[in-house]
């Protein structure tokens, strides 16, 4: 008979762990139980014959107070004395290790967790630490990975297409309750965060000044401001998602105009979904610009038509709910199109809110920042280490490596990118 097909398997087999360090536990009967039951005779093992089955379980982490004991050396003739090497301190004279830092930074910028909630959890496992201890380790690692936070600006401006995007942020410090805010920029593969106290183009253009490229943005005046300012070097790309959100709020109150408007917008969407990505290189992003050019010619450019008739076409009480969503449409229009003559163009700037997500956590479980070093600390610390997501490089590794870099060459800066790119430096063991 021909083989019968195998009968495929229903629900999900385990997940392979793949990173996970795996360890062998031998389980052997004990004497008294290796007694045959048929002849009484002694069960012998079988040779390397076993029933294997995986368990994954957790080590609680611990806290070592290592000491180092530097062996010193003399010549008989006591004209020179050495001393061995130590290991590289994050603080000259410092207590803890450029490991003990990192595995701080990793919890509070990743996992969002205070540093007196970390404390407390310190205490438990045997550490007594105070925050304000646990802030230095913080700020010393910040200043040797500021050459690579400012060395990233650059990567990010030397983008043909960068997003932007802010958020509030709070500063609690003594007799201060202005709002500051943060700014993020970026790229496919980077995002920049800066923090200050000004939400204005001012603020803004400081940093984008020189910039020629696009800018994909919400409707805020500040960017409007800078591009006019830039006499044609910066171009703003609007948003689509902020459009059909200003329709999605309210279904309710005007179901029909609504629902008109968010299908049509939805089709663009879905065309995008069917086209190649231009994060590519050589010959392959040529060919997926030109592929993106032209359908979206023939045919995001005609439902954009359409939809701009149809919003013309509409009428509204107003100051109305669906007066406001119309007149977002139309008066953000150029912006909102732009993406029809320029393939490198996304539809949407939901990378850029995306990147703003670990921020907000922050924000809500730690309140924001104690000083101003503390605002461009979190700037510095947030960046790179979404910046590592993006590049899908392990923070842990990359700030690890960075700072010993930094500690050896004072001013060493090293992108992430650079990281992901380099096998040789996520391989460097973590004493090294």
């Amino acid at each position: 008979e021909p083989p019968k097909e195998p009968t495929p398997k229903k629900g999900h087999g385990p997940t392979p762990q793949l990173r996970l360090r795996t360890r062998e536990e031998h389980h052997r009967l004990a004497e008294d139980q290796r007694t045959c039951p048929a002849c009484k005779g002694t069960l012998e093992e079988m040779g390397e014959v076993t029933e294997d089955a995986e368990e994954v379980t957790v080590e609680q982490r611990r806290f070592v107070v290592v000491k180092h004991k530097r062996h010193k050396y003399r010549c008989r003739c006591n004209g020179a004395v050495k001393t061995a090497p130590g290991p590289l301190r994050l603080i000259p004279g410092g207590r803890y290790s450029i490991d003990f830092a990192v595995a701080l930074e990793i919890d509070k910028r990743l996992n969002h967790l205070p540093l007196d909630r970390q404390r407390r959890q310190m205490a438990r496992e045997g550490l007594e630490i105070s925050t304000q201890t646990m802030w230095d380790q913080e700020d010393a690692l910040a200043e040797l990975l500021e050459p690579s936070y400012v060395k990233l600006l650059a990567y990010v401006l030397g983008a043909d297409v960068i997003g932007a995007d802010e958020t509030h942020w709070r500063l609690m410090q003594p007799g201060s309750s202005k709002k500051w805010w943060v700014w993020c920029l970026t790229t496919d593969d980077a995002a920049w965060y800066m923090l200050e106290p000004s939400r204005s183009a001012e603020t803004i253009g400081g940093v984008l000044g020189e910039f020629e490229g696009v800018v994909m943005c919400d409707a805020y005046g500040a960017y409007g401001s800078l591009a006019k300012a830039s006499e044609g070097r910066l171009r703003l790309a609007h948003c689509f998602a902020h459009a059909r959100r200003k329709f999605f709020e309210i279904r309710n109150l005007y179901p029909e105009p609504a629902r008109q408007a968010i299908d049509m917008i939805d089709a663009l969407f879905l065309l995008e979904r069917e086209l190649p990505s231009p994060n590519l290189d050589g010959d392959a992003k040529l060919v997926a610009l030109e592929l993106r050019r032209q359908r979206r010619d023939t045919e995001s450019r005609a439902i954009t038509e359409r939809l701009r008739q149809w919003a013309e076409q509409q009428t509204a009480l107003p100051r109305s709910a669906l007066a406001e969503a119309i007149g977002y449409l139309l008066g953000n229009w150029k912006g909102l199109t732009a993406f029809l003559d320029d393939p490198l163009i996304p539809l949407d700037n939901n990378r850029t809110e995306r990147a703003l997500r670990g921020m907000v956590l922050g924000r809500k479980n730690h309140y924001g920042s104690r000083s101003v070093r503390g605002t461009q600390v979190a700037a510095i610390l947030y960046t790179l280490i979404e910046t590592c997501i993006l590049c899908r490089v392990d923070p842990q590794d990359y700030l690890r490596f960075t700072a010993r870099a930094a500690l050896r060459h004072p001013g060493t800066a090293v992108l992430p990118q650079e990281f992901a790119r380099e096998p040789r430096l996520a391989g460097e063991p973590s004493g090294a």
